[in-house]
């Protein structure tokens, strides 16, 4: 076992309901300085644990834990920390509660406060629904973290991507006779939203290793569904799906004061291509963060440039990353920052 768990208890949920022996499995890489200001939160996606972000950490990258202390909380429902699929009953499977990106957040400020004792963060990062997290993180907590990077993701889930995620839910829930038939299915209707049209029509899978379409759906999408728990990515996309940093008692739904009560120094990120969480949506927020810049990713890589598959996206987040931890004049004085 390659991480740590950290054992919160009873947890009171925002939906109401009291779960039971709750826990976050998490990773941490670096050493905590002594002033615990070295702090970088780069939260799980949809589907997705730990491991799976650590392409973007390195000594030669900006996520460095030569010089940071990199905590990779994992989310509830990815199958490490408390899931449909690790939990007893009554709240096991198709019994777990709805969880909140905020239930999330929060219960990872419990994690970096209590086990820790965190009270600074240099920067919140991350991908997707990890990128709604770090919005979450800035918002409900705006005097704790001093700089935040989203990437391919958004404040809140907008209506066509909720579209999108009845689309995948319904999929998968077709299929509970067969939990394989299910999630191959899903990965199929996934292959047409992760990437772009140009993705394909240039058929870009192939510097994945893929010679025909064929196979790049079968080996890339279907597979990488296959190992996951068909109730663990319900609840998550549950929460994907009700996402929104003002969904809570701090601002009480009022979405624009949420955006501008960030104080945190912005890069918001989206993909130039993606077809969910559109740069349309992210150009607005942005517009409504106080300290924020729109720096989007120009890729025909779809949502999965933010995923480190494609060298060049993956350059551009990570000199992204450096020039918001770093102190770079001339990214200052042309008004970024």
């Amino acid at each position: 076992m390659d991480y740590d768990t950290f054992h919160l208890g009873e947890v009171r949920l925002q939906s109401g309901v009291t779960l039971p022996n709750a826990f976050i499995a998490y990773k941490t890489y670096g050493t905590l300085n002594a002033a615990k200001d070295n702090v970088i939160i780069f939260p799980t996606s949809f589907g997705d644990q730990h491991y799976q972000n650590e392409w973007l950490i390195g000594e030669d990258k900006a996520l460095n834990p030569k010089e940071y202390f990199i905590i990779i909380p994992n989310m509830l429902g990815n199958g490490l920390s408390s899931s449909p699929s690790n939990t007893a009953s009554p709240y096991d499977q198709a019994h777990f509660p709805h969880v909140t990106i905020y239930d999330n957040v929060a219960l990872q400020h419990r994690l970096i406060t209590e086990r820790f004792g965190i009270h600074k963060i240099a920067l919140a990062t991350g991908w997707s629904m990890g990128a709604i997290q770090a919005f979450h993180w800035a918002a409900i907590y705006p005097d704790m973290v001093e700089r935040l990077a989203p990437f391919a993701g958004t404040a809140k889930t907008w209506p066509h991507n909720i579209v999108l995620i009845e689309g995948i839910r319904a999929a998968l829930q077709a299929y509970t006779a067969s939990p394989e038939i299910g999630l191959r299915t899903l990965g199929r209707v996934y292959a047409s939203w992760g990437f772009s049209q140009p993705f394909y029509r240039e058929a870009c899978y192939k510097a994945l290793g893929y010679e025909t379409l064929s196979e790049f759906i079968s080996g890339f999408w279907e597979e990488s569904f296959l190992p996951s728990d068909a109730n663990d990515l319900l609840v998550m996309m549950w929460t994907w799906q009700h996402a929104d940093i003002s969904k809570n008692d701090r601002y009480n739904g009022d979405f624009e004061t949420a955006l501008r009560s960030i104080q945190a120094r912005t890069v918001v990120m989206p993909v130039r291509t993606d077809l969910y969480f559109t740069p349309e949506d992210s150009e607005y927020e942005t517009k409504h963060i106080p300290h924020a810049t729109f720096n989007p990713i120009e890729s025909i890589w779809g949502h999965l440039a933010g995923f480190g598959l494609n060298p060049v996206d993956t350059a551009f987040i990570d000199c992204t990353l450096k020039e918001l931890l770093g102190t770079n004049r001339k990214y200052e004085e042309e008004g970024h920052l």
